[in-house]
């Protein structure tokens, strides 16, 4: 079952890109119990809504030194307001052997997918948040109206 999560996410991180067209930062920010983020607006291709998209949000402190091979630990908390729009390190994994052979389509698919692979490190307890953008609209009525 986590294997098969890990594919399903790896897919995404290597189809995304070749669907992006478009992306700014966001004018929102978010409150989260480590500290506040903001992240990047993300246009699509194909008619489709938008995404806000928050990249690299650390979730614990880094696995490393004395927490190395630990449960995670809640990290710490930052000040002021992180911009989230780069992917955090990979946890370290073995990298896909391109030369050996193998279908086209998987050497396409792989080819897209390493490098977002080579950036890995121990400190790899990062989250990639994708949420629908929310539009700021209007509430109707008057200060009468209550």
């Amino acid at each position: 079952m986590r294997m098969m999560l890990a594919w399903m996410l790896l897919s995404l991180l290597a189809v995304l890109p070749a669907i992006i067209v478009h992306g700014e930062l966001s004018s929102r920010i978010v409150r989260t119990k480590y500290g506040e983020i903001s992240g990047i607006i993300v246009t699509l291709e194909r008619n489709l809504e938008g995404v806000e998209v928050f990249r690299g949000v650390p979730y614990a402190s880094p696995p490393i030194g004395s927490l190395r091979f630990m449960p995670p630990v809640n990290g710490a908390l930052w000040q002021g307001v992180k911009i989230a729009d780069k992917f955090g390190p990979v946890c370290p994994q073995k990298l896909p052997n391109l030369s050996n052979e193998m279908p086209r389509g998987r050497m396409e698919y792989l080819q897209r997918l390493l490098p977002y692979l080579r950036n890995q490190s121990e400190d790899c307890l990062y989250l990639n948040i994708y949420a629908p953008v929310q539009e700021m609209g209007f509430l109707r009525g008057d200060a009468q109206s209550g």
